[in-house]
């Protein structure tokens, strides 16, 4: 019995041995595999942050370029104003020119007809207003005689021979119905017979 005694003491040493030499025999495949789980856990984090991230991008994009957009809409808007409040203020301009036309004619007939002073005054006075108003918006007569004519100024009714040889052809000898400019655009072009 000493023999099988020595036999399973033996046998008992050995697995002792193993077991004292490697402890932790059954652990490496748990933890092997806890460990797996959380490197899973952790990619399937890290991956989410990235689609998130990636997220966040385009949603600022997205809000920069509807920012964008916005900013070039009120500018447009603002253009837009500008340009209707320019256009309603010619178109104003313009049916008043007439009455500034007739105003002039009316003071010259009434010099040369020899009308009473205090008419002609009155007239002088309501004309010399009109062209306050015409000033206070940027708007000038075209009534010169005698420069050359610009067909951005001038509209040339009839070509004649002047007068003087010394006067080039071109030239503008006579107006026949004054125009307007305001600031660079003509409103209204001044019709004018010019020198052949």
């Amino acid at each position: 019995m000493s023999t099988e005694q020595e036999k399973l003491e033996d046998q008992l040493d050995e697995e002792t041995s193993e077991s004292a030499e490697n402890p932790q025999a059954e652990e490496p495949t748990e933890r092997n595999e806890n460990e797996n789980e959380e490197l899973t856990i952790i990619e399937a984090q890290q991956s989410r942050i990235l689609s998130l991230e990636n997220e966040i991008e385009l949603i600022k994009e997205n809000h920069l370029r509807k920012a964008a957009e916005m900013e070039n809409m009120k500018k447009r808007l603002q253009r837009e104003r500008q340009q209707f409040f320019q256009i309603a203020k010619e178109r104003a301009i313009q049916d008043f020119l007439p009455v500034s036309d007739d105003l002039l004619r009316t003071l010259d007939a009434m010099k040369e007809g020899g009308a009473h002073d205090a008419y002609i005054d009155g007239i002088e006075l309501v004309a010399s207003k009109f062209d306050e108003v015409l000033t206070k918006h940027d708007v000038e007569r075209i009534d010169q005689t005698g420069v050359p004519f610009d067909v951005d100024l001038h509209d040339a009714m009839m070509r004649q021979k002047a007068a003087d040889d010394s006067v080039e052809s071109g030239t503008v000898l006579q107006v026949i119905e004054n125009g307007y400019r305001m600031g660079d655009k003509t409103l209204r072009h001044a019709k004018v017979i010019v020198s052949e």
